[in-house]
């Protein structure tokens, strides 16, 4: 936990009417809670970000302008911006959460056995990017002292503001010295993900395969061309307006099987394909030239993200060609060197997708509950450790020398 010396280090200013014209006005080091990312200039977020679509400003200024997140549901945007002489230093895509949907680090026990001692789990603070258990940067900082900085802030935010908690989910590598030296609590978790093993086409992937596992995909490759499927790859350039209306509807008809609404709207999607053409991919499948299913994936210079999928017709086999042996030959043809396949699923590992660690950090206000989440930490990653050591392999093992 921050102590009281650290917070009272971070000066937070009001949320002027047009930050970005209030940035030449900035003489010193000021942090900021933003509640419109369109109020910072998208140029200067982008260069801290990165190359990871998920926290450009694009990708979370569509959210919040296609209303996908906002007060009325629960993803309340609290962005943390750091000025330095006028001018964007650091910055922490951050939400006020009334609920734990979307977010894919599950605290719902957390939350119930607050609710069980009559305390209030929520409101809760949480740095993400929505909808999208992707790893990637957090604290977009370009050194460990504005990263510590952010999260010294983002905990006298939910300090001041009474949020129960702070989390900070699947950050990778340049974020964690800040992290471990935070005084959070670490939690472990997995994915499963592919890695480009310098394989030149699909077929050199099937051969690092397992016997077994390398003849069931050829096998239901086989059956899916005998079903009449076959497959379409388009961007935000080349994809056509009945593209894009396929995809809603496979997307839509996926979350009216399972009764519930989908978290992206059709102007959301809009958006993507507008302001970040570059960075999406629609995997379309046709049965007998029709539009039988589609995926949606986002991409960069180095990954591919597999992210939602649909279809209109049930199909053997066409789940997992659609949303993993598609996007893996994807990869390979365009040189990536690795497919995201999204969060949960032992079944992946039969496509190829390998467990790799994920993490997050947590503070929780609440002394006794702190130490409690704290020791059940302890215990759940040994646990998952465990777990992935015994996972077996999709891969051919190399005979000893």
């Amino acid at each position: 936990m921050m102590n009281r010396k650290a917070r009272e280090n971070v000066h937070f200013e009001a949320n002027p009417p047009d930050a970005k014209a209030a940035q030449a006005d900035s003489s010193g080091p000021v942090i900021r809670v933003v509640t419109r990312i369109a109020e910072l200039d998208p140029a200067a977020w982008d260069a801290l970000a990165g190359e990871s679509p998920f926290v450009r400003h694009a990708f979370l200024h569509a959210l919040e302008a296609t209303g996908c997140v906002g007060v009325h549901i629960g993803w309340e945007p609290v962005h943390l911006a750091l000025f330095r002489d006028g001018a964007l230093a650091a910055a922490m895509p951050l939400y006020v959460k009334h609920h734990s949907w979307g977010e894919f680090v599950f605290d719902w026990a957390w939350a119930d056995a607050y609710r069980r001692h009559g305390l209030n789990y929520y409101p809760k603070l949480v740095c993400c990017a929505p909808f999208s258990p992707v790893p990637g940067p957090r604290l977009l900082a370009m050194n460990d002292a504005d990263r510590t900085t952010l999260i010294q802030a983002a905990l006298k935010l939910a300090h001041d503001t009474s949020c129960s908690s702070f989390h900070l989910l699947f950050p990778t590598a340049p974020d964690h010295a800040a992290l471990e030296s935070s005084g959070l609590l670490h939690r472990s978790g997995f994915q499963f993900h592919w890695h480009n093993d310098g394989y030149a086409t699909f077929d050199d992937f099937l051969a690092a395969l397992t016997h077994d596992k390398r003849k069931k995909i050829k096998q239901e490759r086989k059956k899916l061309a005998a079903a009449g499927i076959s497959f379409r790859w388009r961007d935000g350039h080349t994809a056509t307006d009945d593209d894009w209306a396929h995809f809603w509807r496979c997307y839509a008809d996926t979350y009216a099987r399972h009764r519930s609404d989908p978290h992206l709207n059709p102007e959301f999607f809009a958006e993507m394909r507008q302001q970040m053409p570059d960075n999406v991919v629609l995997i379309l499948a046709d049965q007998n030239g029709e539009p039988v299913a589609a995926s949606f994936c986002l991409r960069d210079g180095k990954r591919l993200y597999g992210r939602h999928w649909g279809t209109l017709a049930y199909v053997p086999g066409l789940h997992f060609e659609a949303c993993y042996q598609q996007g893996i030959e994807y990869a390979i043809a365009h040189g990536l060197v690795a497919f995201e396949g999204g969060a949960q699923g032992e079944h992946k590992l039969a496509r190829g997708l390998v467990p790799t660690a994920t993490h997050s950090w947590h503070w929780l206000a609440h002394a006794e509950f702190r130490n409690a989440v704290d020791h059940f930490l302890q215990r759940e990653t040994d646990a998952i450790a465990h777990y992935m050591d015994e996972m077996e392999g999709p891969f051919r093992r190399e005979p000893q020398a």
